[in-house]
């Protein structure tokens, strides 16, 4: 699948770029050196330039493979970055979202906005039957969004030794 930009009122919601009309790169690297990024989002490690553009063309190829929707989270009128949606699992049957926020932008409502956008699409454009999000039990933020996002708590597991609260949004009934 090719990516889908979205309107997402506040923010626009695009493909990463690293190319020379807009380079996602440098904002990728500032996000991940950041102490709660990678407390939280600790599967990715991301030290230089080099890793950010790998991160940028692992979810282009993502979106090529549909296994991942990913949108960078852009500020409409500069298109500079503030975080990250995306849906994935899809290939095998499971959507999970998952977002994070540039920590210059933090408490703004980003997150909740793009998660929100992206989850009509996953409904809409992708007619997913739920689509579930999962987080450490710590991570408040995290906890904030899902509420605001419409998802309801359904349970919790533990995950290579790291308990996980779940939660799923089903689609509006008409």
């Amino acid at each position: 699948m090719e990516p889908i930009e979205i309107n997402a009122g506040g923010y626009y919601l695009r493909a990463l770029r690293a190319d020379d009309l807009l380079d996602d790169r440098p904002a990728i690297l500032r996000a991940f050196e950041d102490p709660e990024m990678k407390r939280w989002v600790s599967d990715y490690r991301i030290g230089d330039l080099a890793d950010a553009g790998a991160y940028v063309a692992n979810r282009a190829d993502e979106w090529a493979r549909d296994v991942r929707c990913s949108w960078a989270v852009a500020e409409p009128t500069t298109g500079a970055l503030l975080g990250e949606v995306n849906l994935r699992g899809l290939a095998e049957g499971d959507p999970q979202a998952a977002c994070w926020t540039h920590p210059d932008h933090r408490g703004l409502g980003v997150a909740t906005t793009a998660l929100g956008a992206a989850v009509r699409f996953g409904f809409g454009a992708l007619d997913l039957p739920e689509i579930g999000y999962k987080h450490d039990p710590d991570n408040t933020a995290s906890l904030r969004v899902a509420e605001k996002c419409g998802f309801q708590f359904v349970g919790e597991s533990e995950q290579d030794g790291t308990r996980l609260l779940h939660w799923v949004a089903v689609p509006p009934t008409p």
